[in-house]
């Protein structure tokens, strides 16, 4: 007969999700003023992509689809497109969450860029 489970092992093995209270002060960053807060918040993110729930994603994607399609920086633009990339690589991303991305003028932006904002509307 198996042993059960100890409470410790399972505390380790399931996925800790972000509190109420950090998901707030994420989504402050993503709609920071400044280019650079809004970046390093693109980039915490994807650090923290295995905290969210699906809720959670689908809301980050949303919101850094809307802050890339007016994102002035370009260096700030490909980590919210990586972030939205991460986040759609979750299953709770769909493409109608990411469909401000249709307002990026593209040939405003680098071929690079052009590229995954291209590959994100395509799914």
């Amino acid at each position: 007969m198996a042993e059960p489970i100890s409470a410790a092992v399972l505390t380790l093995t399931r996925s800790v999700k972000m509190e109420s209270r950090d998901f707030i002060k994420l989504t402050r960053k993503i709609l920071d003023d400044e280019s650079v807060v809004r970046e390093r918040a693109a980039d915490g993110v994807v650090d923290l992509l295995n905290s969210y729930s699906p809720a959670q994603a689908s809301t980050l994607a949303v919101l850094l689809s809307a802050v890339a399609a007016d994102e002035e920086k370009n260096s700030t633009l490909e980590a919210e497109l990586h972030a939205i990339l991460e986040l759609m690589s979750t299953g709770h991303v769909d493409l109608d969450h990411v469909a401000q991305l249709r307002e990026i003028r593209l040939e405003e932006i680098s071929a690079e860029l052009r590229g995954y904002v291209t590959d994100l509307l395509e799914g």
